[in-house]
C-alpha cells in the first residue's frame, strides 16, 4: 500500500465513523437542516457545495485523461459529499495512460 492510499484511508475511515454516528443520531435531514438556520451556517453549506462541485469537475477531467468513468464518484459526491472524492482518490490508478 502506498503512503498516499494509507493517508486517504486514515482520513476516510474516521470520517465514515463520524458520518455513521451523525446519521444514526439526527438522520440525513438533521445533518443538512442546521445549514438553513443562519447566514453563517448557510455560508458553510455554500462553501461545501462549491468545493464538492470543483472536486466533481476535477474528477471528470482526471478520469477522462485516465480513460475511466468518474460518474459513480460524482454521484457519490452529490449524495454523500466528500466520500466521492476520497473514494476516487483511493481507487484511482497512479499513472496516466
Amino acid at each position: 500500500m502506498t503512503t498516499r492510499r494509507l493517508v486517504i484511508l486514515i482520513t476516510l475511515l474516521p470520517f465514515a465513523v463520524l458520518t455513521a454516528l451523525a446519521l444514526a443520531d439526527v438522520g440525513y435531514w438533521g445533518i443538512l437542516a442546521p445549514h438553513f438556520q443562519s447566514w453563517g451556517e448557510g455560508q458553510v453549506l455554500a462553501d461545501l457545495v462549491i468545493v464538492c462541485s470543483l472536486a466533481c469537475i476535477w474528477m471528470i477531467k482526471d478520469a477522462q485523461a485516465r480513460g475511466t468513468s468518474p460518474w459513480p464518484f460524482v454521484l457519490i459526491t452529490l449524495f454523500a459529499g466528500s466520500f466521492g472524492p476520497l473514494l476516487y482518490l483511493l481507487m484511482r490508478r497512479d499513472q496516466v495512460q
